[in-house]
């Protein structure tokens, strides 16, 4: 059985697409089977994998809409080593349709269901906004890695994101829960940033991940290439980071 993980936080620009494609990545690499689902409109996930969102002929509104099948929509990302359920402009139009059909929130995880011996991982990238197609995101998970700066304001982001769980949790979804925090973009010499990551593990304790991932040039280079850092370059220091998350995450779920 699949465990279907949302790469989820309302505050933008922190790492959530650079995080759930170089997850895929880290996963693929240490033997596991993956599908990157991208719910983001902006398809960034599914250029950051390799796959061009312009040539898609179906897509993950499609699956949405249930027009195609998971099995049918899929696409695989060689160079990466896990398929790719992309993200397009379309989606954008999804949000307006959506909002009229039956089981709107239930469509992904119906979808997921059906492509559930397949893979070991689903990884969703959901939009920043709370919006139609984060839920749909949200309802299908068993649980949110929720990627984040150690900032201030990334705190105060936090807390929204916290109660929307909660809020999901109790009227859509008994499995969701939070896995863990990822702290990301890390540079542990701003003590800044180095109080706030005291203060996470002080108050989540265990649902902060051990693994860190630095600030990195050659994780931020990497989607100009249409790649996961992962891929691009294995021996960055931002690379391995991510592939020890991946070990990581396989061996929380283990205990799940």
């Amino acid at each position: 059985m699949a465990k279907i993980f949302c790469v989820a936080n309302q505050k933008g620009g922190v790492g959530k697409t650079t995080t759930t494609v170089n997850l895929s990545a880290g996963l693929a690499k240490i033997g596991q089977r993956v599908l990157m689902v991208d719910l983001d409109p902006q398809g960034n996930a599914t250029m950051g994998s390799g796959v061009d969102k312009r040539q898609l002929k179906l897509s993950v509104y499609d699956v949405l809409l249930e027009s195609a099948s998971v099995a049918e929509a899929r696409v695989r990302a060689e160079a990466c080593g896990y398929d790719v359920l992309g993200a397009n402009r379309e989606l954008a139009g999804a949000e307006v349709e959506l909002v009229q059909l039956e089981r709107r929130e239930k469509r992904l995880k119906a979808a997921l269901t059906a492509a559930d011996g397949d893979y070991d991982f689903v990884l969703i990238d959901c939009p920043p906004s709370l919006s139609m197609l984060t839920l749909n995101g949200l309802c299908a998970a068993h649980g949110v890695i929720v990627p984040m700066q150690c900032e201030y304001f990334a705190l105060e982001g936090l807390t929204d994101l916290v109660n929307t769980i909660k809020q999901v949790h109790a009227n859509l979804n008994r499995d969701l829960q939070i896995i863990g925090l990822l702290r990301v973009m890390f540079d542990p010499r701003i003590t800044l940033q180095q109080q706030v990551s005291d203060q996470l593990k002080a108050h989540f304790a265990d649902k902060v991940f051990n693994s860190v991932i630095p600030r990195n040039v050659r994780l931020a280079e990497a989607p100009s290439y249409g790649l996961p850092g992962v891929v691009f370059d294995p021996q960055a220091k931002g690379s391995q980071a991510f592939v020890e998350f991946a070990e990581e995450m396989v061996q929380r779920i283990k205990g799940m």
